[in-house]
């Protein structure tokens, strides 16, 4: 397999501290735009790089390793830079490749420069790329309204193919990894601007935000998020990527949980398939933007399936028949909307304590099909599943998710609609 780098090593500094040297405006956190694609159900971002700067749209990759866009086709910039074999760049990536390139120079072509692993995690596809380095902006936030922009002049990414694009929304031009690695961008906006390792994302069916610093988070009509459930975030000691180094760890996002309630009735299952096998990485749950529902292991799925199903009955709500994803579909005939959803069995998500729970009422669970039939939104991920429990981009709508990388915790708030807010309702339009 390709070289990968390591994870998550403490390198703050460095490289970055010039980023606001320029400047005597330090910002406290950071903001990203965050959009869901109706064709795809991907959520996409923009990035502004290059000089002079283009935005770039990419793929929002909760996950990934790092920034990659295709350097093949248009790629013009006087500021991009590749890194030299064995320089300090190239060891904050944990690349172990030296790459030549025998077309003319140009980005993503470069002789004597390290190189990593684009991946595309929509379709599975990796492949070797080139490290490089460029300028990005980025608007700056006080957690209510955006503020001045501001640039990182080094900001390091991967150079990819244009054939990785295959898989991603229409219009984008690569994946922006949050990962927990050295060069995810959390940790790489983090050590710009030295503010603190967290990030949030709250996704929605139409424009949603993800914040990078500090809090707070307020959402029209003013409403600031502090109500917080908290759980550890787990080490998966064995990559998920496409590609990987033996040894590499996943730079993915695991939660425990352990238990799965209907309508507060625990399903039955093999409890052992939460779990994470120190030894093949096997199992256990993680949160993903590029899996639009989640998705479950054939056996789990199954046992939920049926739970729900029985569930629905018990509240004279009509079975009718699937439609391809969802393995169980409903009439919405005896069904009644409320400010969470519709009316469903409400589902819940045992964590590290029975007292913490990520409760997902019908706005999170159900997808509406056609005028008259609702769907349960979760997939059969078959037999064989990498990963037990995926929880997708549908059942995050609508959910403050809160990751801080430095003491290694997951916060999150369950859905806003209750609190009458949600979060499309972030104030784009005024300035700080």
């Amino acid at each position: 397999m390709a070289s990968s780098p390591t994870i998550f090593s403490f390198l703050f500094l460095f490289f970055f501290s010039t980023s606001f040297a320029q400047s005597s405006f330090r910002p406290k956190a950071l903001l990203l735009p965050v959009t869901k694609d109706k064709s795809t159900n991907q959520y996409t971002t923009v990035i502004n790089q290059r000089t002079p700067l283009v935005p770039a749209s990419v793929v929002f990759d909760l996950g990934g390793r790092n920034l990659w866009v295709d350097c093949d086709k248009d790629y013009v910039s006087t500021t991009y830079r590749s890194p030299r074999c064995n320089s300090v760049v190239c060891s904050r990536t944990g690349s172990t490749g030296c790459g030549t390139c025998f077309s003319p120079p140009r980005p993503g072509c470069s002789n004597n420069t390290c190189s990593l692993i684009p991946d595309n995690t929509v379709t599975g596809t990796a492949t070797s790329g080139e490290v490089a380095i460029d300028v990005v902006s980025i608007q700056s936030t006080n957690g209510v309204n955006p503020g001045r922009v501001v640039k990182i002049p080094n900001l390091i990414f991967g150079c990819g193919a244009t054939f990785l694009l295959k898989g991603l929304a229409r219009g984008t031009v690569g994946m922006a990894g949050m990962g927990r690695h050295n060069i995810g961008l959390p940790t790489q906006f983090a050590s710009a601007f030295s503010f603190n390792r967290k990030f949030a994302v709250c996704l929605s069916s139409g424009r949603g935000v993800a914040f990078f610093g500090n809090g707070p988070y307020v959402f029209l009509p003013g409403i600031q998020i502090t109500r917080l459930q908290t759980t550890p975030l787990l080490i998966n000691p064995v990559s998920t990527a496409s590609a990987y180094s033996q040894g590499e760890k996943s730079t993915e996002y695991f939660i425990g949980v352990t238990d799965i309630k209907v309508a507060d009735k625990s399903v039955k299952f093999n409890r052992t398939l939460l779990k994470i096998d120190a030894t093949t990485g096997a199992g256990g749950t993680k949160l993903s933007t590029v899996d639009p529902y989640t998705v479950m292991e054939t056996t789990i799925f199954n046992a939920f399936r049926l739970a729900f199903v029985r569930a629905a009955a018990a509240m004279n709500i009509t079975r009718v028949p699937s439609v391809k994803p969802f393995g169980a579909c409903f009439s919405t005939k005896n069904v009644f909307g409320t400010r969470v959803g519709y009316a469903v069995p409400n589902i819940q998500l045992v964590l590290h304590s029975n007292d913490v729970v990520w409760r997902i009422n019908g706005a999170n669970s159900m997808v509406s099909v056609s005028r008259d039939i609702i769907c349960l939104g979760f997939v059969d991920g078959g037999v064989n599943a990498r990963t037990s429990v995926v929880i997708g981009g549908l059942q995050l709508e609508d959910n403050l998710v809160e990751f801080d990388l430095a003491s290694n915790r997951l916060s999150f708030s369950s859905t806003l609609l209750g609190l009458r807010t949600n979060c499309v309702n972030f104030n784009f339009t005024s300035s700080a």
